[in-house]
C-alpha cells in the first residue's frame, strides 16, 4: 500500500535534539565533535598536565557517534 500525497503531508517532521545541538557537531567528513568534560571550573585546583589533557575538542566513535547523529537528525 502506497501512501498519497495527502498522507505522506500528516507526517511530522523529525526535530533535532537541541541539548545534543548545542553540544555537538558535525564535521565535513561526518565525524562528531565534542569538548572534553571537566572543564566547568574550579581550573586553578586543576594541574596544568590535566589541564592540557581536557583542552579542545575529541571525537566519539562506535555507538556514541551513532546515537549523536540520530539525535542530530543525520
Amino acid at each position: 500500500m502506497t501512501a498519497t500525497s495527502e498522507e505522506r503531508e500528516n507526517v511530522p517532521k523529525q526535530k533535532t535534539h537541541r541539548g545534543a545541538a548545542k553540544r555537538l557537531k558535525v564535521t565535513g567528513t561526518g565525524k562528531v565533535r565534542h569538548m572534553k568534560a571537566w572543564r566547568g571550573h574550579n581550573r586553578h585546583k586543576k594541574s596544568a598536565s590535566r589541564w592540557r589533557r581536557v583542552a579542545g575538542e575529541a571525537t566519539l566513535t562506535g555507538g556514541d557517534a551513532k546515537r549523536a547523529r540520530r539525535l542530530l537528525g543525520r
